[in-house]
């Protein structure tokens, strides 16, 4: 498959142009402020804080944004997130241009735009699903990424440029003009909108359900660990590339520009090598390259001393970057089943920030008292350790299940009126297992148990009737009647396999019955439910 095949589709098309041009300012704000931070203070703790700025945000908000993400208007959350990094960049240009700005300010604005980043990140993610059918999202992710790496190839070097030639406040300019393009597009766009009976889940709750499905998802785990330590390591070419650029190589804010154009440039490459690795390599094997790939970068890196060696370096290093990142992300959206896949995005992204977040605030520690070269031989150590980490936690072959709902559930007729938020609602459902059965049975009801649990449900139990042996019972609680619907239409295609196999080794002449009751822990009235009028005389 071609990696610009989705680039047919038109909002795709409309969306990826426009990020581009948004890209390119947000590099060029970065080089001005992580430069501007060295004219400011010679701390290099404070010097690697311009980039924890920037991703702490994205690590505290990240979840919160997710949520949102999967139960609101995605587009009017970004327009809301674009607005936002609008209007800081608009004050941080006039901060700059009145002298006003100090090491915490600066720090100050940037994580403000950082916060921006958090909200919009998510709903863009999730929403790359919606603009390309699923058998293109991988080869569209690694277009984002690789048009991000295009901008990072020659943004940094303008950047560079422009604060060398005409001040920081200059670049901060061009960021804020960047920002309007994506959101005209995004004030164009019209996205079909699903038509749901339930009402939306509660703030608090789908924050949740979110943290309970990856919690209970060890495919994701793995990602979400493998991630962190990926993060960690590699951020410590972006957190002391200032510092590399300045006192291992004498240079200037050009020689910082062009350092981080030639981490773009390979980012390119890298892009265009992952769909012909992913076909030799498979997923675990190209995130093992990336991760040894970054180490070597960071010990060429250390031990650089003119842009001849450092440059080809950071070219490695983009690569390897966009090879892992973007791998990351496909598998995450494709371990994930819709409804919850902006926060699983978001899960994702406070696992990879909050591993950037750590090392870049660890990384200016170590440099201020080991020095530049010792720094980045210990990161370096840290991404062999994560490449070795893979033997345990390899990652999973994306799409190897079948995410898309199953479709087969259908509400009961009730014979109460319920109201949505009537419960605690009790299930059980009943089985006869013959005795030659049950080690197989215990086995599925095993992963039933994490399916059900992942999707909602409390309480989880299997009961063995102590007269009928042959009688098992699954039961289990969810809070409310809309709750029990919800965790219903969550089941997937694949989660289907186990409920179908549950299904062959029941006995009984009909399907398992299936018990579904409202508790009640004393005699008085609710005011939720009534019996149903069926036109009986009174």
């Amino acid at each position: 498959m071609s990696p610009f095949l989705p680039l047919r589709h038109k909002d795709f098309r409309n969306f990826w142009a426009a990020s581009q041009v948004s890209n390119f300012g947000g590099l060029v704000q970065g080089v001005a402020a992580g430069w501007l931070m060295t004219s400011l203070t010679r701390d290099p703790g404070m010097i690697a804080l311009v980039q924890a700025s920037t991703s702490l945000p994205i690590m505290v908000f990240s979840l919160l944004a997710g949520a949102m993400a999967d139960s609101m208007d995605r587009r009017k959350i970004m327009l809301a997130a674009q607005g936002l990094m609008l209007v800081a960049s608009i004050a941080l240009v006039a901060a700059g241009f009145a002298g006003a700005l100090t090491p915490w300010s600066l720090l100050g604005f940037t994580f403000l735009i950082g916060v921006g980043t958090a909200l919009n990140n998510p709903s863009w993610q999730a929403s790359v699903g919606d603009l390309v059918p699923r058998e293109e999202v991988p080869e569209a992710v690694s277009l984002n990424s690789m048009g991000f790496n295009m901008m990072r190839s020659v943004g940094p070097a303008v950047g560079g440029a422009i604060v060398a030639s005409l001040g920081a406040p200059f670049a901060f300019a061009v960021n804020a003009v960047t920002y309007l393009p994506f959101i005209g597009v995004l004030a164009m766009w019209r996205p079909a909108t699903p038509f749901s009976t339930i009402p939306r889940e509660g703030f608090a709750i789908a924050v949740g359900a979110g943290l309970r499905y990856v919690a209970l998802s060890p495919n994701l785990l793995r990602v979400l660990a493998r991630a962190f330590l990926f993060g960690m390591g590699a951020v410590s070419a972006l957190a002391l590339l200032p510092l590399v650029a300045r006192d291992l190589m004498e240079g200037g804010a050009l020689t910082f520009g062009l350092m981080l154009g030639a981490f773009g440039m390979g980012a390119i490459g890298g892009g265009v090598l992952n769909p012909h690795l992913r076909r030799k390599l498979q997923g675990e094997g190209v995130v093992r390259l990336a991760f040894v790939a970054f180490g070597l970068a960071m010990l060429a890196l250390g031990y650089s001393r003119s842009l001849w060696t450092g440059l080809p370096a950071m070219a490695l290093a983009g690569a390897a970057w966009v090879l892992a990142l973007s791998l990351f992300n496909v598998t995450v959206q494709l371990s994930s089943p819709r409804w919850v896949v902006g926060r699983a995005l978001a899960l994702y992204q406070v696992a990879t920030f909050g591993g950037m977040t750590l090392g870049s605030w660890a990384w200016g520690s170590l440099a201020g008292g080991m020095g530049l070269t010792q720094t980045l031989t210990t990161a370096a150590g840290l991404l062999f350790l994560g490449a070795a980490l893979g033997l345990r936690l390899p990652l999973p072959d994306f799409g190897a299940q079948d995410l898309r709902p199953s479709d087969r559930f259908h509400p009961p007729e009730l014979a109460l009126d319920l109201q949505g938020r009537s419960g605690p609602i009790l299930v059980m459902i009943d089985y006869l297992i013959d005795p030659e059965d049950i080690p197989e049975f215990l086995t599925l009801m095993t992963e039933r148990r994490r399916i059900r649990r992942r999707d909602g449900a409390r309480q989880w139990a299997l009961l063995r009737d102590l007269e009928h042996p042959q009688m098992w019972t699954e039961s289990y609680h969810v809070a409310t009647w809309d709750a029990y619907l919800r965790h219903n239409m969550r089941r997937t295609v694949a989660d289907t396999e186990t409920s179908d196999r549950l299904n062959r080794l029941h006995r009984g002449d009909a399907p398992p019955r299936v018990h579904r009751m409202i508790e009640r822990q004393s005699v008085v009235s609710h005011g939720d439910f009534a019996l149903k009028d069926h036109g009986h005389p009174h």
